[in-house]
């Protein structure tokens, strides 16, 4: 299947590894305003990698990913606010809502950053929605050619836009983010891989 029949209103990205869809625009400015508004009452922290502490604050649902034991515990339900987005975005990204078990919330102050990495192996598929400012994600393949930073893709994620990785974009390639220029929130709806997937 190509990807525009996945995604329908799919913009075509021909430099975008396969299982990489983009749309900018899946929300209106009013809608983005009142997810903003729910975000700025959560109770974010910062993100805690073993021993490092990221700029970047978050809260997950559904499931949190301990880095200590390396393995995906319970959180709390995903919350009723973000029932509609999620409805929305798998939608778009043909994925039963029922599937999509983990919601992570994170605040991006200016200057930012997220580095080289790959989703942990117990989430499958991934859909991102980027709000309050755009930012340029990276993609290189996986383990990354040495020397060869120019096989890195950019892309900007625009404010009210989505993104889904999945098969080879999600398994054979990473992803970062650039130091954000402005305040930015994203909320990342991933699937659960079960033993057998």
């Amino acid at each position: 299947m190509r990807q525009a029949e996945l995604f329908p209103g799919l913009t075509p990205q021909p430099r975008l590894p396969a299982g990489f869809a983009y749309q900018p625009e899946l929300l209106t400015p009013q809608q983005e305003a009142e997810l903003i508004a729910w975000v700025q009452r959560l109770p974010l922290r910062e993100a805690q990698y073993k021993q490092y502490t990221a700029k970047r604050r978050i809260i997950s649902y559904g499931a949190s990913y301990d880095f200590e034991s390396n393995e995906l515990l319970p959180a709390g339900q995903i919350p009723e606010f973000l029932l509609p987005l999620r409805e929305r975005v798998c939608e778009w990204a043909r994925i039963a809502p029922a599937e999509v078990e983990h919601a992570l919330v994170a605040e991006y102050a200016a200057g930012t950053q997220l580095g080289w990495h790959r989703d942990v192996p117990q989430f499958g598929q991934i859909v991102g929605v980027s709000l309050a400012s755009s930012c340029r994600m990276r993609l290189r393949p996986y383990p990354p050619p040495a020397g060869r930073s120019r096989d890195a893709i950019a892309l900007t994620l625009e404010p009210r836009s989505v993104y889904a990785m999945r098969g080879e974009a999600r398994w054979k390639w990473q992803h970062a983010i650039s130091p954000t220029k402005q305040l930015r929130y994203s909320i990342t709806f991933r699937t659960i891989v079960r033993s057998g997937d």
